[in-house]
């Protein structure tokens, strides 16, 4: 569903990825751990193309994720019109809500599916309804979002991603910002999406958390990838030394 070669990102003189490769299954969940800087972040930036890569191929289910390949071989930035479409089947959970404060929970999760995917009204409210109650709020769908608590703004904002029916949910440290009592009704929903097979790629702090949901773990530093292995055997026996100092930090 996912496949990275290769990639590099440069901002200015600074090289945040060294050459990142990773394929991602579909209904796999991928976790990405590491330190503070080691680039996490900036590969799911790169695979909703938030960031343009400095070099490097991103493709999702088969197709070149920003770019037109010319029968020369050549590459162009794709209109962005139709990066939009592209992003359509990429949704993304950031660390804040980003939810429009003068909207309510309602008129934030039927915007995009009505004004980039075309869905009619009606049929994108009853969508969202649907998901709301999936999420646990669905009586909290004429609130504002700034009435709610840290974590029901966060399952909003994951609503608002399925919404758009994506193909791949990425998933940016979502309980960084939310207090120790509000982190796991977030975590359950992830977890509840993990096991409906949702294609995820998250980056987390929660190492229980990532022992518990994903199918693989993913260990950066320093913009590559270090190691990657299946939750019992990384933190039982991280391979890598450098994973190994991680770990009996953060354990």
């Amino acid at each position: 569903m996912i496949s990275i070669r290769n990639l590099h990102k440069r901002f200015g003189d600074t090289e945040i990825l060294k050459g990142v490769d990773l394929e991602i299954a579909a209904n796999e969940v991928v976790a990405i751990i590491g330190p503070s800087g080691s680039g996490k972040s900036t590969v799911l930036r790169c695979l909703n193309f938030l960031e343009a890569p400095t070099a490097g191929d991103i493709r999702v289910d088969g197709r070149l994720l920003g770019y037109v390949e010319t029968p020369s071989g050549d590459r162009r930035r794709l209109p962005e019109a139709d990066l939009n479409r592209q992003r359509a089947e990429i949704g993304m959970v950031f660390q804040q809500f980003n939810l429009w404060p003068h909207k309510t929970v309602l008129e934030n999760i039927i915007e995009a599916p009505i004004l980039v995917r075309g869905t009619p009204r009606d049929e994108a409210v009853a969508i969202a309804r649907a998901l709301l109650d999936r999420v646990g709020l669905g009586h909290k769908a004429d609130a504002r979002p700034t009435t709610l608590s840290g974590g029901q703004q966060q399952r909003v904002a994951i609503a608002r991603s399925l919404a758009m029916k994506p193909k791949v949910m990425l998933l940016d440290e979502v309980t960084s910002a939310l207090d120790p009592e509000t982190v796991r009704e977030v975590l359950d929903v992830i977890a509840g999406l993990a096991k409906e097979g949702m294609t995820m790629l998250l980056v987390t702090h929660e190492m229980a958390f990532a022992r518990e949901v994903a199918d693989r773990i993913v260990f950066m530093d320093d913009g590559r990838i270090l190691e990657a292995a299946p939750p019992a055997q990384f933190f039982a026996a991280p391979a890598h030394p450098r994973a190994r100092a991680f770990l009996d930090k953060v354990l």
